[in-house]
């Protein structure tokens, strides 16, 4: 018997351009889906060593997943039968988004294990309340929780909706749109490839650890969420003039006070960007590897300042 191929529909990765540590002590958060990096479910009749790899991840995921519909009867409930028959049948996750990166390679997941297999879902095409977005995240952090250990659910909702989502609390998150692009504009929202893969719940605990000092408190709410709420605004607003201002701000604080979790041959770089302006970098997730998201009113300037570098442009001003 051959294993019909079957590929489910596609879910991509996301970039939070701004928020991130912020909004687990509720900052503003922007994140926006990208493209670029997608993925899908599969069955193949000659699976690679990924694909097994991949399948047998969904296993595990699919017993987790048994056990919070248990606990969480009233919240969410699958079609398991239909799941683990999928699975018995070599169904995995083929992905393009590279993990570690901070773009959501869990949340793609995620979002494609729910889109097919919840029952009673809610879908991209009703009428999406505040209710509805905060019941998809809490959903989501639960399902996302199995890969991280503590989730917001953020990604796998950026994921499933495909669409910029602005968070403005916790419990306070809406679908949003942004500026259209300028493809003819100089500035440009980039990604820096740091070479090496930043883990979440480690770096994630650095941060709790930090949160136990006075001063690290007061440093993130009279500096970082302040910057960080002011560029979320100068942002969706296109305030591109001010947006600057704030991202040299926001940048500072981050070298000064985040310093675990910027690659270690990324400081300089990161000082030289605030220095002369050329462009600003920040934390792209939570950190210690992965991506590294560059802003730049001059794109052509900051690929000379940042030679060597693979630059993938996000978005264009």
């Amino acid at each position: 018997m051959t294993i019909s191929k079957m590929k489910g529909p596609l879910f991509y990765s996301k970039i939070l351009l701004f928020g991130e540590y912020g909004i687990i002590k509720d900052s503003k958060g922007l994140s926006i889906p990208y493209n670029f990096f997608k993925g899908a479910l599969k069955t193949d009749e000659n699976p690679s060593e990924a694909a097994k790899k991949s399948n047998e991840s969904l296993r595990n995921f699919a017993k987790y997943l048994e056990n919070l519909q248990q606990e969480e009867a009233a919240l969410v409930s699958f079609d398991l039968e239909a799941l683990n028959n999928d699975i018995a049948g070599g169904m995995y996750f083929d992905s393009s988004i590279p993990q570690g990166y901070g773009i959501g390679s869990s949340g793609a997941l995620v979002a494609a294990i729910y889109d097919k297999y919840a029952l009673d879902k809610i879908t991209v095409l009703e009428n999406l309340t505040r209710e509805k977005l905060v019941q998809l995240k809490t959903i989501f952090g639960k399902m996302e929780s199995f890969f991280h250990g503590k989730s917001s659910g953020l990604d796998p909702l950026n994921s499933y909706l495909s669409l910029p989502i602005l968070i403005n609390s916790q419990d306070n998150i809406e679908s949003t749109s942004i500026p259209s692009q300028n493809p003819e504009g100089k500035g440009a929202v980039f990604l820096l490839d740091s070479g090496i893969t930043g883990e979440t719940a480690p770096m994630v605990q650095i941060f709790m650890e930090k949160m136990k000092q006075d001063g690290f408190r007061t440093v993130l709410k009279e500096q970082f969420i302040k910057h960080t709420d002011a560029c979320v605004e100068d942002f969706i607003s296109g305030n591109v003039k001010s947006l600057f201002g704030n991202l040299k701000q926001l940048s500072r604080v981050v070298l000064n006070h985040f310093t675990p979790m910027i690659p270690e041959e990324f400081h300089t770089l990161w000082k030289e960007g605030i220095e002369t302006n050329t462009y600003y970098l920040k934390l792209c997730g939570s950190g210690g590897g992965g991506y590294i998201l560059g802003f730049t009113e001059d794109l052509e300037k900051a690929k000379a300042a940042l030679k060597g570098h693979r630059l993938e442009v996000v978005y264009n001003f």
